[in-house]
């Protein structure tokens, strides 16, 4: 397997659209960042599939944008930085990808936050575009921008639910040992 997942292109047309899928796929989180940051909901919904599943009950880009309109409501201005981003291809139309990022949110009351995140991605080819197939959200902190961030703070509030890294990664009971000291 390559470092950029199991698939293995053949061919030197396979290896050129793998090229182009990477520029293609690198520039959706810049995008969505963008989006988010503009308050342009529906741009950033155009960046999903088609049938993007929004919740349990609903799919479309409809949905999504009236879900991103409502988040996008309880913030003021915002600030997304995407930094590294790992790609691996399934094949030729799937890749997965993990995504930094550190973010700056105004809150209502003007104060601002910041924190660090990860965006564990599913990405398809639909029509020779590539889309986010799902968005799986992961923080490391959020905090008021004039603390000292500790691990996990401030996760179990704001407007978007989330999973606590570095929890997440499943292996730190490998790399730490059974006991939770470090």
């Amino acid at each position: 397997m390559s470092r950029l997942g199991p698939w293995d292109p053949k061919t030197a047309e396979e290896r050129l659209d793998r090229l182009e899928s990477l520029a293609m796929i690198r520039q959706l989180p810049s995008r969505y960042a963008l989006a988010f940051d503009s308050k342009n909901m529906a741009s950033m919904a155009a960046l999903f599939v088609p049938d993007v599943r929004v919740g349990r009950e609903q799919t479309g880009r409809a949905a999504l944008e009236a879900w991103y309109v409502g988040v996008g409501a309880k913030v003021g201005a915002s600030v997304h930085f995407v930094g590294d981003h790992i790609i691996n291809f399934d094949d030729a139309d799937h890749a997965r990808g993990v995504v930094y990022c550190h973010d700056e949110l105004e809150r209502p009351d003007g104060t601002w936050e910041m924190g660090k995140l990860q965006y564990w991605d599913t990405y398809v080819r639909v029509d020779g575009e590539w889309c986010f197939e799902r968005r799986k959200f992961h923080r490391w902190y959020i905090c008021d921008a004039l603390t000292r961030p500790t691990v996990g703070a401030g996760i179990e509030i704001g407007p978007l639910s989330t999973h606590p890294l570095p929890a997440s990664f499943g292996n730190l009971g490998d790399f730490w040992g059974t006991e939770a000291s470090r």
